[in-house]
């Protein structure tokens, strides 16, 4: 069979239409948006993303693991006194009706040793276990650290 241009140029676009958004992810009941990191320039960072439910019951985020880091753990930050710190976390709820939203300065996936810097551009995999629904395996798009870096760059103490 002989594909013409728009055929050809349609199948490409679907076919790597999952590598250049790679936004949205499906485990079960649970959708996993817009995974994300900053680059970084240290022995550490953090991905984060929104992770909701279309379900009637909720689950919570228990792991994460990615070949890029030598430990991946779920942290939120606290204040103590006025200094803003993070913390290691066991889980991170996810409610009906009620996203779980990882971002800076909040609930996050610490990637702790890094093999390499996070590079604008690059993607990495990152494997989400959940309680109830498994695991998935996500690529997670790194962005410019002209966002800002302090809460992942050594400002705040763990």
């Amino acid at each position: 069979m002989k594909l013409g241009f728009s055929a050809l140029t349609l199948t490409a676009a679907l076919v790597l239409a999952p590598t250049a958004w790679g936004h949205d992810y499906k485990l079960g009941d649970l959708t996993i948006d817009h995974p994300w990191a900053r680059a970084s320039v240290g022995a550490n960072g953090a991905a984060y993303m929104i992770i909701s439910t279309s379900g009637n019951m909720p689950d919570q985020l228990v792991a994460a693991a990615s070949p890029v880091a030598g430990k991946a753990e779920l942290h939120t930050h606290i204040v103590e006194g006025d200094v803003m710190r993070m913390r290691p976390i066991t889980a991170i709820e996810v409610n009906v009706g009620e996203p779980a939203v990882l971002k800076p300065g909040g609930l996050h996936v610490m990637l702790i040793g890094l093999k390499a810097p996070l590079k604008e551009g690059e993607t990495f995999p990152l494997t989400l276990t959940f309680q109830k629904a498994g695991s998935v395996t996500v690529n997670v798009a790194v962005q410019s650290d002209r966002a800002g870096r302090s809460e992942h760059m050594g400002e705040h103490k763990h």
